[in-house]
């Protein structure tokens, strides 16, 4: 069993920057694949980024890319997501998620957080 409680989440400006965290319990973290998920009002969850259980491999969304990096230190029980360049359009609450498989397919992770607020102003 993972527990997920993220943090960092603020208001900012266009193209400010942010780094949100994650922490996890559990002995299992390790061995899980973590992924960054956002939701924004009116919408449904989309992928952010995702990275494997080593660290060695991660993914973005096209829509990030350049501009959010996501890491992990597994001897921190912890993942992050560097944002930067931030813009109106990344306003959204952003949940950490953990999983046995490395993917963009949301219903591919098992635990998630209760999600931390990123807002953009213009």
């Amino acid at each position: 069993q993972v527990q997920l409680v993220e943090s960092g989440g603020a208001l900012v400006q266009t193209g400010g920057s942010l780094r949100l965290s994650c922490a996890a319990s559990g002995r299992t973290f390790s061995s899980s694949a973590m992924g960054w998920f956002r939701q924004a009002p009116g919408k449904e969850r989309e992928f952010v980024t995702a990275i494997s259980k080593s660290g060695f491999s991660t993914t973005l969304a096209e829509s990030v890319k350049g501009r959010f990096a996501i890491s992990r230190d597994n001897a921190k029980n912890a993942v992050y997501l560097q944002m930067n360049s931030l813009k109106p359009e990344d306003t959204a609450v952003y949940y950490c998620a953990a999983g046995r498989t490395y993917s963009k397919r949301s219903y591919d992770y098992n635990y998630w957080g209760r999600g931390t607020q990123v807002t953009v102003s213009s």
